[in-house]
């Protein structure tokens, strides 16, 4: 910034590092391309694992795209925006995170190709913003209607399960998925909803995945309060309750003056006669189970055992809201208008040793939307990455009970979506024609990778590919366990139209976003060429 040869004019404060032009798109690209090769290993069934350890030194085992970018501790701006797509990605369908990340880093990539050829941005933006929407637009011709029926939504679950390490014991796990979906599934207005909350979930240390179940009902991580009281309760009536069963301490600071001993005994005979009032009103209700948000007194558990009800205490709200679900029950706060229409209703309530300690299962509930699973497994780390199987399939399987629609897996559908947006590129002419076969050549990267991780020749597989779909066969992707090509529909390898969707648009509107950057500025103090541009040491 000279004037007609005058000193330098400082508009930007000391420190400040700021990076122009081609410089600064390709040092975005650089970290983008990074965060997608940083994942790019974990896609498809063949797919690898990463083990993540943060600063305190916990370990994470996993293969789910959202949980490693989670996890990373990624510091320049260009790659957080990649990782705002796994976490899009995650919120809607719960699948595809790896999917809509490398499909981000691929587009990046071949429009750097384009911009070498002085091809500016913005009409590469445009380019890949009319290839979207053809995209998407082409994407109902693809569409396999579910009609509901179970055994479409279990190879659903299979697929979203194979490759994470749940995939050994995929049809159980599936059969678990879809069972709880039906579940908790209702139609309103002729619109179909699931609410995943009512799927509460429990993860157990111990035993093998193969014990995990799901319980028409709701698992509580708490046990009796008390050894004398019932240990299983047919013809469950339950009372909620969310206030304390103890005495109540002043609102104000007040002072008790006892000025004979037999004053002592009466003060302790009035405590002891509101704590009995208190068990005599649950009683009086007609309820045998107690759930209590908050304490109950020592002497309250005493008369409850005698009284032969069973009471849990500091239930969680979210295990009291879905109790309330399951059963029926309303949610009382003040025991005086506890009435036994505010019950709720169970076949059973009983307590179970799991693994180290006891839980309580309250099943057989009459009109239950509400249903729990408890995941088994032999380590902490199994568990847990059970647990992230099982929350994708759930997720892939609701969406594709509320959308009605699926898509062919194994790289089939972007495979075709390639081929039909390079015919469509030829009507568009002009510079965004060479945008929209850019788009089309990065959609190709996920047969692609899927081939790489399966130790599969690349090309080859991928000309194979190319070649079926022009021979019309649509449905054919990566056959990645013998090698070569194979029709998907009839190896029911299948996906929510959801999820395709998603990745395809996140993926474009990242891209576009990063493209349109052409200036950086910094007042953190990073230098440019090494913190923000020097992505190239991001291994994994």
């Amino acid at each position: 910034m000279y004037g007609n040869g005058q000193a330098p004019i400082f508009i930007l404060k000391d420190g400040t590092q700021r990076t122009r032009g081609r410089s600064a798109q390709s040092n975005n690209i650089a970290a983008a391309k990074a965060v997608a090769d940083a994942v790019r290993s974990t896609l498809g069934p063949k797919g690898m694992d990463k083990m993540l350890v943060d600063s305190m030194g916990d370990v994470v085992i996993t293969n789910d795209g959202a949980t490693i970018l989670k996890e990373m501790d990624i510091d320049h701006p260009a790659a957080k925006m990649i990782i705002e797509v796994a976490k899009t990605q995650e919120q809607h369908c719960f699948d595809g995170t790896t999917t809509a990340v490398v499909l981000s880093g691929e587009l990046l990539k071949r429009s750097e190709d384009l911009i070498d050829q002085n091809v500016h941005p913005t009409v590469i933006c445009e380019g890949f913003r009319l290839a979207a929407e053809k995209a998407v637009e082409l994407l109902d011709s693809h569409g396999i209607p579910t009609k509901n029926d179970d055994s479409v939504l279990m190879e659903v679950a299979k697929t979203a399960l194979t490759g994470k390490s749940a995939g050994a014991v995929k049809s159980f796990m599936a059969d678990i998925c879809v069972r709880a979906v039906n579940a908790v599934g209702f139609v309103e207005d002729g619109e179909r909803i699931i609410d995943l909350s009512d799927i509460k979930v429990e993860k157990r240390q111990g035993g093998s995945i193969k014990d995990s179940s799901l319980i028409d009902g709701i698992i509580l991580d708490k046990e009796r309060v008390h050894s004398g009281m019932p240990r299983s309760l047919s013809d469950a009536k339950i009372a909620l309750v969310n206030s304390a069963i103890e005495v109540k301490k002043t609102e104000v600071d007040a002072k008790i003056q006892i000025t004979d001993p037999s004053q002592l005994a009466h003060f302790l005979e009035e405590e002891e006669s509101y704590i009995r009032g208190l068990v005599t009103k649950i009683q009086e209700s007609g309820a045998n189970v107690l759930v209590c948000q908050k304490g109950i007194d020592e002497l309250a558990q005493h008369y409850m055992a005698k009284a032969g009800i069973m009471a849990i205490r500091r239930a969680k709200k979210s295990d009291m809201e879905a109790l309330s679900k399951a059963t029926g029950g309303k949610i009382v706060t003040n025991l005086d208008d506890l009435t036994a229409n505010d019950l709720g209703h169970a076949a059973k309530v009983e307590e179970k040793k799991i693994g180290e300690s006891n839980m309580t299962f309250i099943t057989g509930c009459p009109e239950a939307k509400s249903v729990s699973v408890l995941l088994r497994g032999g380590t902490e780390h199994v568990v847990d990455e059970i647990r992230r199987a099982f929350d994708d399939a759930v997720g892939v399987v609701s969406v594709a009970w509320e959308d009605g629609a699926v898509l062919t897996g194994g790289g089939s559908v972007l495979a075709a979506l390639s081929r039909d947006l390079r015919t469509y590129a030829e009507t568009v002419g002009g510079l965004e024609q060479m945008a929209i076969e850019a788009f089309a050549s990065a959609l190709e990267i996920v047969p692609r990778t899927l081939a790489e991780n399966a130790g599969l020749d690349p090309v080859t597989t991928l000309i194979e590919l190319r070649k079926a779909h022009a021979d019309g066969a649509s449905h054919t992707g990566i056959n990645v366990y013998e090698g070569g090509v194979i029709d998907m529909k009839s190896k029911n390898v299948l996906e929510p139209m959801r999820v395709v969707e998603q990745a395809i648009q996140s993926a474009t509107e990242t891209a576009i976003m990063i493209l349109r950057i052409d200036d950086v500025i910094s007042s953190k103090g990073v230098p440019m060429g090494e913190g923000m541009g020097g992505m190239g040491d991001f291994q994994m």
